[in-house]
C-alpha cells in the first residue's frame, strides 16, 4: 500500500499564528534539547516576545496542513541589498519528509529572489545532521564561518544565485 501524500500550503503566517509556531519549533527541536545548551535551545524555540520580534522584522512562512494546523514555518529577512538570512526552519515530526521543508525553503527563497537578493545564508548546529543533508541537497555550502551559538558551534551555510 502506498501512503496517500498529505496536502499542505505555504503562505505568509499571520500574528494570531504565534502560539502554533512556537509550539511547531517545540516540537521539532525537542528531540535535540539534549544536544543543545539551555540559552541556545531557548534561543531556538523563542518566547512570545521573541517571536513578536521577530514579526516585526522579518518574513515568518508557514505550512499548513489540511485542517488548517501549522505544520512548519520558516523566517528570514534580507540582510543587505545582496543577501537573504534563513532562520528558524522547522517542520513538525510526523510531517517530516512530506516535502514540507522543501516546499518552506523553496518560498522563502522566492521572497529573496523577488528582492533581488543574490545569495542566501542560513545557520545550522552540529546535532541538526539531516538539516545539514537537506540543505547540501538543495545547494548550500559551508561557507567556513563558525560562530559562537550560546557555547555551541553554529555553522554557517550559503547558497549563490
Amino acid at each position: 500500500m502506498v501512503e496517500a501524500q498529505l496536502a499542505f500550503s505555504i503562505r505568509r503566517a499571520e500574528k494570531s499564528d504565534g502560539p502554533f509556531i512556537l509550539d511547531c519549533l517545540m516540537t521539532a527541536f525537542e528531540p535535540y534539547r539534549d544536544q543543545y545548551t539551555p540559552e541556545a535551545f531557548a534561543d531556538t524555540v523563542m518566547a512570545p516576545e521573541t517571536l513578536e520580534h521577530r514579526f516585526a522584522t522579518m518574513i515568518i512562512l508557514v505550512a499548513e496542513g489540511p485542517s488548517r494546523e501549522i505544520v512548519g514555518t520558516v523566517a528570514g529577512r534580507v540582510v543587505n541589498k545582496e543577501e537573504g538570512h534563513v532562520r528558524g526552519m522547522a517542520v513538525r515530526p510526523e510531517w517530516q519528509g512530506r516535502g514540507v521543508a522543501a516546499a518552506l525553503l523553496g518560498a522563502i527563497e522566492a521572497e529573496f529572489r523577488a528582492q533581488q537578493c543574490s545569495r542566501i545564508t542560513l545557520d545550522t548546529t552540529e546535532p541538526l545532521q539531516r538539516a545539514v543533508r537537506f540543505y547540501e541537497r538543495n545547494g548550500y555550502r559551508r561557507s567556513g564561518r563558525i560562530a559562537d551559538f550560546f557555547r555551541m558551534l553554529l555553522f554557517e551555510y550559503v547558497k549563490e544565485f
